[in-house]
């Protein structure tokens, strides 16, 4: 089997599929409304809406990296307030969250397996660590937005 095929696999797993942690970002998601995705539990922790504005932003930009585009990582980390708290606008986030995984799938069908060594000027990490790393930063966020689920 093909590593990007493995990949592939890694990446639908968590966002809808039977990953090894028993949890995934669609299942955690699909029953939030609006309101609950926008609450903030403290008042300075994000909510679960801006945690996933903040996790669809960088699945788009290490995409761009390993399609070999130099981005600036933003001061603010992609971390943003909320100011539509309409259920359109939340459906609208979650439709996001779809294209960045469709974008990943597209990408991974695609991609050529000998790019995985090249590096990310920036910080000279491979393209294979950046792709793993997109994984486990969606598992981070994922395990965040569960406990502010069960919490809110």
């Amino acid at each position: 089997m093909k590593e990007t095929t493995r990949i592939k696999e890694l990446v639908d797993d968590l966002y809808d599929g039977h990953p090894w942690l028993d949890v995934t970002i669609l299942n955690t998601l699909r029953p939030l409304s609006a309101t609950q995705a926008a609450k903030k539990i403290q008042g300075n922790w994000n909510s679960i809406w801006e945690i996933l504005n903040h996790l669809v932003a960088w699945r788009f930009a290490v995409l761009e990296r390993v399609k070999g585009h130099t981005l600036n990582s933003p001061a603010d980390n992609f971390f943003h307030p909320i100011t539509d708290f309409s259920d359109k606008a939340w459906q609208e986030t979650l439709a996001k969250l779809e294209a960045s995984q469709e974008a990943w799938r597209n990408f991974l069908d695609n991609f050529n397996e000998a790019d995985f060594e090249a590096t990310y000027p920036s910080n000279n990490l491979s393209y294979y660590k950046h792709i793993h790393g997109i994984i486990q930063h969606d598992a981070y966020h994922l395990g965040q937005i569960v406990l502010l689920a069960k919490a809110g």
